[in-house]
């Protein structure tokens, strides 16, 4: 009998759910000393006794680029065979239209799109139907007087469900340009968008965003001709449309005009534009960057090509699509799913139920952003609120971790049955690749998460200007506080930024990549495009990396943030930031200052998960949340404990904030605080703390 069968049958006999109440029972009787001796002699037993080979790394781990021939000093991934780089994996597969075709055959039209009712499970459209209503919804389109020459952009207003993925491969299938909007980027940009673009379709999910457009353009010239509704509109919404001059239809009237007048496939080409994705920014109108057919397959097949050799995805595989299909991460993973006959299972609309959805569909693909990972990560170490609990979870995660730099990754040790069991199972048990990225990620994290949920975790980087990624950690290399290397899809360099010191030189600058994965150029803003696409074709990213001895790339800083204090010193606020969400006690900061100031504040969302365990360890006091954010003790010691954690990061004096104000409802999309990729919009950070800051000053000046 194995061990692992063996401690659960001591389990069992002794009436204890998991290990953490056998700890309380053990602690009860035996010295803590003598447990703890007992339990690693049964442990290493155990261990030995289950223990797998590890996975070979894909390449040399020490050198996972190499600088490219050209003076510039660019560099490659060593995945790459010459100097070019990759457009494609598949010859059949050169299109996202294309994508989905080599999908339907290789699944052998197996289930495609599914999406669930509360307390229902997933239902599922098959490829072959998916394809059937895409080139109805498409005719339709064709019918209404769009195509590739004339009116080729058509608006998608919707949360993820499978209507919006059958939305955008009807584009794909006429050689039409989806074009995603989201309700957080607010009515002044949506209007501007739709100006911009001069959108005179716009398919919708729910009537109160059709409501939303006929608020935007009424008593106003707009192109705006039909709106499709994913649900049945009411005569009144019918009505208020049809008073603005639009044609307001259900996307099952539309599907069936296009059945009723089908037209052939338009296929389009490599070259040809596939989507506008509008960034929402962090400041200013969003820009609409354009982005080919050719610089998303380039994007996708290099992300595959870099994890192939250790987790190649196949028509097994399941994905859940919760993260904004508005964004290009969501739809870089979407698209890996279509080109290798995947399913894809939609969430029901709500993140708080999106622990409950996952348990149905059993997701063997999970993206994510850090906010998700560091919430488990609080919750694990919440959930261990005694010594002996603690020294369990530790000891178990380094015998893990000790795994994962062999190489070895998997859940089946004594260690994931007896401790990482629930995260597993929270995720639906089969997960087994995961990517993150969106926003920087904390090592620790990345690395604990990586060992309790025993799958392929890759960090990248990249932006919807470069088709969502030009960077991804290496198979092999379970190493944390890099982005890995060069995506074999384009070239980086570093470029000086002399005011802030970096300089290329040094392996130290702004980050700037070149290849087919880059896009167009913005939407009818030749300024911008200039801005962003220097005259040699290199896009800059406004991130500042340093090239690591191994050939990996690490973000140390922001350009597009920086600002000068009173005395000149140039600050970079998220590498800050960076520094202090460090702390125990923070879930959320944002540190601010400007040129008429001689030093930095913060506005800090204590952790609610984690802030009473923090007090009681750090002063000895006790409290709700609400109660222990209102004390001025626990105020000053946050702000000592961001002070030590900013002298161990190596800020400079006068990047420490000299006071802190302690807010207590997190900034999220909702409250117009973070951008749908969770990333802070300062300008509007800025303008909601406006009094408070001017306090925080106030009380500094004193």
């Amino acid at each position: 009998m194995s061990a692992i069968m063996l401690s659960q049958k001591l389990l069992q006999r002794l009436k204890f759910p998991d290990v953490y109440h056998v700890s309380q029972y053990i602690t009860s009787l035996y010295p803590p000393a003598l447990v703890r001796m007992a339990s690693m002699a049964d442990v290493t037993f155990s261990h030995l006794a289950t223990r797998s080979k590890p996975l070979p790394p894909v390449c040399d781990l020490q050198h996972q680029s190499v600088e490219v021939q050209g003076g510039e000093q660019a560099r490659r991934s060593v995945l790459l065979d010459g100097d070019g780089c990759m457009t494609h994996i598949y010859e059949d597969a050169r299109t996202l239209y294309e994508f989905f075709l080599r999908g339907a055959r290789v699944s052998n039209n197996g289930p495609c799109l599914g999406s669930r009712k509360p307390k229902q499970p997933y239902e599922w459209l098959s490829y072959s139907e998916v394809k059937e209503r895409a080139e109805n919804l498409g005719s339709s389109f064709l019918h209404r007087g769009h195509s590739k020459i004339t009116d080729p952009y058509i608006g998608i207003f919707s949360q993820n469900r499978p209507e919006w993925t059958i939305s955008e491969l009807a584009c794909y299938t006429y050689s039409l340009v989806p074009l995603p909007l989201y309700d957080t980027l607010g009515t002044e940009a949506i209007s501007h968008i739709i100006n911009k673009a001069s959108i005179s379709t716009l398919i919708c999910d729910v009537a109160d965003k059709i409501n939303l457009v006929l608020d935007i353009v009424q008593d106003k010239e707009h192109t705006v001709k039909t709106m499709g509704l994913m649900d049945t509109p009411t005569i009144q919404l019918v009505n208020r449309g049809h008073q603005a001059g639009i044609q307001i239809l259900s996307l099952h009237e539309m599907e069936e005009l296009g059945k009723a007048n089908h037209h052939q496939p338009v296929p389009p080409r490599p070259e040809d534009l596939a989507v506008i994705c509008f960034t929402s920014g962090t400041t200013g109108n969003p820009k609409g960057a354009m982005l080919t057919h050719g610089n998303i397959v380039a994007a996708t097949s290099a992300v595959i090509k870099s994890i192939e050799g250790s987790c190649p995805l196949g028509p097994s595989d399941v994905h859940i699509s919760y993260l904004p299909l508005a964004h290009m991460f969501e739809r870089v993973v979407q698209d890996m799913m279509f080109l290798h006959g995947a399913s894809m299972g939609f969430f029901q609309g709500d993140l708080h139920l999106l622990k409950d959805d996952m348990i149905i569909l059993k997701p063997t693909v999970f993206p994510v952003v850090p906010r998700l990972l560091n919430k488990m990560y609080d919750n694990i170490f919440g959930q261990a609120n005694t010594s002996v609990k603690r020294w369990l979870l530790g000891f178990a995660y380094r015998q893990k971790k000790a795994e994962l730099m062999k190489g070895i990754i998997r859940r089946d040790s004594v260690w994931d049955h007896l401790i990482f069991k629930k995260v597993q199972v929270s995720l639906g048990g089969r997960v087994r690749l995961m990517f993150v990225g969106a926003a920087p990620i904390s090592p620790a994290v990345l690395t604990f998460m990586r060992a309790a949920i025993g799958c392929h975790l890759y960090e990248g980087y990249g932006q919807a200007e470069c088709a969502g990624g030009c960077n991804l950690g290496m198979a092999g290399d379970w190493t944390a506080g890099h982005v890995g290397a060069p995506l074999p899809c384009n070239l980086i360099k570093l470029v000086d930024v002399a005011e802030m010191n970096y300089l290329a030189a040094n392996g130290e600058g702004e980050v700037c990549l070149k290849g087919p994965n880059v896009f167009l150029g913005y939407l009818k803003d030749p300024e911008k495009t200039k801005q962003t696409i220097d005259a040699d074709g290199w896009l800059h990213t406004g991130d500042i990396g340093k090239w690591l001895p191994n050939g990996t790339l690490k973000l140390v800083d922001r350009k597009k943030h920086i600002f000068k204090l009173a005395q000149g010193e140039y600050i970079a606020p998220e590498k800050i930031e960076n520094v202090y969400i460090r702390s125990e006690a923070i879930a959320q900061v944002f540190v601010h200052g400007d040129s008429l100031q001689a030093c930095l504040v913060a506005v800090v969302v204590p952790d609610p998960d984690f802030l009473s365990h923090w007090v009681k360890k750090t002063l000895g006091l006790e409290g709700s949340y609400q109660e222990l954010c209102e004390k001025e003790e626990v105020k000053s010691a946050i702000l000592n404990d961001m002070v030590r954690l900013g002298m161990e990061g190596g800020l400079k004096a006068f990047e420490q904030v000299k006071a802190i104000y302690i807010h207590t409802e997190m900034f999220s999309v909702n409250n117009g605080l973070l951008t749908p990729t969770l990333k802070a919009k300062r300008n509007e950070l800025q303008q909601h703390f406006r009094a408070t800051i001017d306090e925080l000053y106030a009380g500094i000046h004193k």
